[in-house]
């Protein structure tokens, strides 16, 4: 199948666009900013391993998504921990107190789309 062309996936200004609005992600931003500070006093991307170990615990499912990505991507255990920091600020953006098998397989996707480029 070919590719797209990019200007073909542009939109045009008429075009009824539907999606969230900027400021309501500026709030759940926000939510997720103060969840972060009143949970470990700091945001997400600043806890060591041990306030990792704490506070990112995935469910079993995602915990064993992550185990099977971490066998077929060769991943490292900083790899592994940076991860779980980014499927826990999902998870608090999304309102979930649990990290579930769908922000980790997010986490994953964007992890593999940082190292393609």
């Amino acid at each position: 199948m070919p590719s797209v062309a990019a200007d073909a996936l542009a939109l045009s200004r008429d075009d009824n666009v539907s999606g969230e609005r900027s400021a309501d992600v500026g709030v759940r931003v926000a939510n997720a900013h103060a969840n972060q500070q009143a949970r470990q006093g700091k945001s997400n991307a600043r806890l060591t391993v041990a306030e990792i170990a704490h506070h990112c615990r995935p469910t079993s499912e995602a915990e064993a998504l992550l185990a099977k990505a971490m066998t077929r991507l060769l991943l490292s255990a900083r790899t592994y921990h940076r991860i779980l920091k980014v499927a826990r600020t999902i998870a608090d953006l999304a309102g979930s107190a649990n990290i579930t098998a769908t922000h980790v397989a997010e986490a994953i996707q964007f992890r593999r789309f940082d190292r393609a480029i």
